[in-house]
């Protein structure tokens, strides 16, 4: 009679019994929010927004992202000096943070 040898190959499943970190590989997103928020995460976003910013004749630079949650930004160029600056910075930037970017809570200029 012949048996069937299971090859023990990277791709045989995880089972639900090791924690999730095992089966990523990765903190839980969970962990990774209480820590930090992700600098390179909130740049990638920032990437995403630039060129909208810079069609304008402006553009941001990342400042800090603090413990909080709080976004610091300078506006630069035709931004730094423009009256809706506000509005760019609330309604366009912020939202895209918030939403792509768990635990940004406010996105704040500074000079």
């Amino acid at each position: 009679m012949l048996m069937a040898i299971q090859d023990p190959s990277p791709e045989t499943p995880v089972t639900d019994s090791q924690p999730e970190a095992a089966q990523t590989g990765t903190e839980t997103t969970d962990n990774a929010i209480d820590k930090a928020i992700d600098k390179d995460r909130v740049q990638q976003v920032l990437d995403m927004v630039r060129p909208y910013l810079q069609a304008d004749g402006g553009d941001c630079e990342l400042v800090d992202v603090t413990s909080t949650g709080v976004v610091m930004l300078r506006l630069q160029g035709a931004c730094g000096a423009c009256p809706s600056s506000t509005y760019t910075l609330k309604m366009g930037i912020e939202e895209q943070l918030k939403q792509h970017v768990p635990g940004v809570t406010e996105v704040i200029q500074v000079h």
